[in-house]
């Protein structure tokens, strides 16, 4: 079983920044990627970001390239979600997920078996 808490969301202004962490506990050998997903109101959960175990290669939505940065911390257990130059379309729950002998697209949900309980982000203008 794998535990993964979220925290470091709050309330911004447009152009502001946020770091998100996550600290997974429990039996994360096997790991194959983590990722954050966020969902807004109304919408489905979209992928945001992922950062796979081997050889830390980095995947991120069009949505938040060259805004917001991946990163984990060593050894490993930590996620981290640098979020820079918010807007308004960024307000969501934030969401770490962890794929444990899953594999599958990045950017599916379906590929990620274990959940936090999500972190609220809101910008306003």
């Amino acid at each position: 079983q794998v535990l993964l808490m979220e925290s470091g969301g709050g309330s911004v202004q447009t152009g502001g920044s946020l770091r998100l962490s996550c600290v997974a506990s429990g039996n994360t050998a096997g790991r194959v990627a983590m990722g954050w997903f966020r969902q807004a109101p109304r919408n489905g959960r979209e992928a945001v970001a992922s950062i796979y175990s081997s050889g830390g290669t980095t995947y991120y939505a069009d949505s938040v390239k060259g805004r917001f940065t991946i990163s984990q911390g060593n050894p490993g257990n930590t996620l981290y979600l640098q979020m820079n130059s918010l807007k308004p379309e960024d307000t969501a729950m934030y969401y770490c997920a962890a794929s444990i002998e899953v594999y599958g697209p990045w950017y599916l949900t379906d590929s990620y078996n274990y959940w936090g309980q999500g972190t609220q982000v809101t910008v306003s203008s």
